[in-house]
């Protein structure tokens, strides 16, 4: 049941165990599998089709027999295309792939799916009225989603006669796709040395040119067909109201509940690679069944994935794990899991960046508080987030009464908001809170600095009035900006909407709303900067600002936040008195640039490669006496370093200095000053950079003031 609407809440939950290394696959256009270490032979895996694929396929033909498909009435009907041209074709013959041939023979085997009126469709499936026509590619986001959708079904296909295993759900993700199977018996499970004959398997697939059939049948018959299975069965029985219909995909021996669309056939994939494993939880509940999940990834060109693969041997060369333990900044232990130790050259960089936030929040008129780290349950339920979030809080007993260790500030907040009256005149009251917050990941989610369970965030909220909105927001977005530039981020900009459930009045979120768009389109004005609406995405409590960030390897991250929230004021009956000594609610502003310190360090160590820029770097000097008799003069230059307030060490070894400069340029020290005799006597150093640019001879106090100069400048 890839990615249907039934399940794509399910399938994005955490995972359970650490996942394996992943591993890298030849694609099949360049070599012949190899033999496998593994236990599975492909040959009998084909040989030998599971019962329940053959009832499941007997189930299915017999229902087609007895009510085979009724002819449907052919008419002209008209297709208006994206340019507003207008094509005839028949209703109930005429497919998006014949339009899109009408136009070349080369759209129609590139086009992955089109869409209809608004609904996306399948590129074989016949039209059936008069409509809107667009049509999408792989390089598109729509197309990626059912390329990889329809690849998920593939992998699907094979696991369960692979593995004689039940199919659980298995959706597109933003790169790839995975399928989670449920393999009863403690000694089952998936093995990395299996991949080969996954990949083996799913080429013979791909080769099949299997076509993916659109089925309608009644709820009765899904449910047969998967009375064997549990998990589908469950969804079946949820979803499809009594005697309702549903819609099934049949590709090859594969026969899954499914809304699609999908691909015409399975030989629209070239190039295929099983990539990584892990164990899961059925819709992520540590309750539930453990479940084997098998991840994929696949192109229409066998190019994009040997491009694909190259970018993924550069991302694990940036890999902020390993960078972090050949820095020595930080590691993790199984005492503590998803909790961090930094170590001293980890604890500069991640100090530093709390200071650079905490410079401009004094710029910026933020005032910096200190909240509790526990609270009694009773705010959790003010808040809404013990009947909503209690799962992923780590609560205990003190006296009888629950707790909660905060997993976020702003209840706290509203606390510190309300403990007295307010006036207009404070407002807007900006609150800002590095407090350190846990929450109760799942082990299995824990990656690194990426997903943790204690960390900090630059947190901060801004009490004000409705008519403040528009310039708090502003001041929100300018702070963002400026923030990211110093980092070298691209980022893109999506102003959320309002859901279809949400709280408060209808006219304030027209109004906010409004306010934000105004907003987005003075900053456009002013940077050049787009932004795109994104329909009904906003939280329950108010309208958002979206950004995602891109790094050095065009990954998109989310961190920064600029959220409105007309409810926690309401739940904390927050108040303040107005000019003529009325009454009313402010307005919450939620707003974060860095969201974790922790998972921006990692996003930084991957974005910079480990090469710090001067004024957030670990190891910023390194002094290196040509001989002995220069070592006291370059404890005396490190000194004069130090005093300056750099991070400075100095190499007293006796290694030859050709080895010194290059054990410093990988250490990644920024600059190395070289020191003898002679800059002993003439007061100088001798500077070099990691990068081995030499800049010659100078006074050690002018390169002093250049580096503090370069620092000062954020490089």
């Amino acid at each position: 049941m890839a990615d249907s609407a039934n399940n794509n809440k399910q399938a994005q939950k955490p995972e359970k165990k650490k996942e394996a290394k992943q591993q890298t696959q030849v694609p099949k256009e360049k070599e012949e599998a190899k033999p496998q270490s593994s236990k599975f032979n492909v040959a009998q895996i084909e040989k030998d089709t599971p019962e329940f694929v053959r009832h499941r396929l007997k189930v299915l033909e017999d229902y087609l027999k007895s009510n085979p498909p009724p002819k449907k009435e052919e008419k002209p009907i008209k297709v208006t295309l994206p340019d507003g041209k207008v094509v005839d074709a028949v209703a109930n013959k005429t497919t998006p792939y014949d339009i899109a041939a009408s136009i070349s023979k080369g759209l129609a085997e590139a086009s992955v799916v089109a869409k209809v009126n608004d609904e996306m469709w399948d590129m074989t499936r016949p039209l059936e009225s008069d409509c809107t026509f667009a049509l999408f590619k792989f390089d598109s986001p729509e197309g990626k989603h059912v390329f990889w959708h329809s690849s998920a079904h593939i992998l699907g296909s094979v696991l369960e006669k692979m593995y004689k295993s039940h199919l659980c759900v298995g959706p597109p993700l933003e790169e790839g796709f995975y399928y989670d199977i449920y393999m009863a018996g403690e000694e089952k499970a998936v093995s990395p040395e299996d991949f080969g004959v996954i990949d083996t398997l799913v080429s013979k697939e791909i080769d099949s040119k299997a076509p993916f059939e659109r089925i309608v049948v009644p709820k009765a018959v899904a449910l047969e067909m998967f009375k064997y299975n549990q998990f589908k069965y469950q969804i079946l029985s949820a979803k499809v109201p009594e005697n309702g219909t549903c819609t099934v995909y049949k590709t090859g021996s594969l026969i899954d509940p499914c809304k699609g669309p999908h691909l015409p056939h399975t030989a629209k994939l070239k190039g295929y690679v099983t990539t990584k494993n892990s164990s899961s939880y059925w819709q992520g509940k540590a309750e539930n069944p453990s479940l084997q999940r098998i991840y994929g990834i696949s192109f229409p060109d066998a190019k994009q994935l040997k491009e694909w693969q190259k970018f993924q041997e550069e991302a694990a060369q940036r890999d902020h794990r390993l960078i972090g333990k050949n820095q020595e900044l930080f590691f993790f232990h199984p005492l503590s899991p998803g909790s961090c130790f930094f170590l001293p050259h980890g604890a500069r960089v991640y100090n530093r960046l709390i200071e650079f936030i905490r410079g401009e929040y004094r710029n910026r008129g933020f005032t910096e508080v200190i909240t509790p780290n526990s609270y009694n349950s009773k705010l959790w339920e003010t808040s809404g987030h013990w009947a909503n979030y209690q799962e992923n809080m780590f609560v205990f007993k003190c006296e009888d009464q629950l707790f909660g260790l905060k997993p976020m500030n702003c209840p706290g907040h509203c606390l510190l908001f309300g403990h007295r009256t307010r006036s207009y005149k404070e407002l807007p009251l900006r609150i800002a809170d590095f407090g350190v917050l846990h929450r109760n990941e799942l082990s299995g989610a824990l990656t690194g600095l990426t997903r943790v369970r204690r960390f900090q965030q630059d947190d901060a909220h801004i009490f004000c009035r409705k008519d403040q909105i528009k310039a708090e927001i502003k001041g929100a977005l300018d702070f963002m900006q400026y923030v990211y530039k110093i980092f070298g981020f691209d980022f893109t900009l999506e102003l959320s909407t309002r859901p279809e459930k949400f709280l408060g009045d209808l006219e304030l979120w027209n109004t906010a709303e409004t306010q934000l768009a105004e907003v987005l389109d003075e900053n456009k004005a002013a940077t050049g900067k787009d932004w795109k609406m994104n329909p009904g995405d906003g939280a329950f409590y108010g309208p958002k600002i979206d950004i995602h960030i891109y790094d050095a390897l065009k990954r998109a991250f989310q961190c920064a936040t600029i959220q409105l929230d007309f409810q926690l004021p309401l739940r904390f009956g927050l108040e303040y008195t107005t000019d003529d000594y009325k009454v009313e609610r402010p307005v919450i502003v939620h707003r974060a640039i860095f969201g974790s310190v922790e998972r921006m360090l990692a996003i930084l160590i991957e974005h910079t490669a480990g090469k710090w820029p001067l004024w957030l770097s670990p190891r910023q000097v390194i002094v290196c006496p040509i001989s002995e008799k220069s070592a006291a003069y370059a404890s005396e230059v490190a000194q004069m370093f130090h005093n300056a307030g750099f991070y400075v060490d100095t190499d007293l070894t006796d290694k030859k200095m050709q080895k010194k400069i290059r054990d410093a340029q990988l250490a990644q020290y920024n600059y190395i000053l070289v020191v003898g005799e002679k800059e002993a006597e003439d007061k100088t150093v001798n500077v070099r950079t990691r990068d081995n640019v030499v800049h010659g001879e100078k006074p050690v106090q002018q390169v002093i003031e250049e580096l503090k100069q370069l620092a000062a400048q954020f490089k």
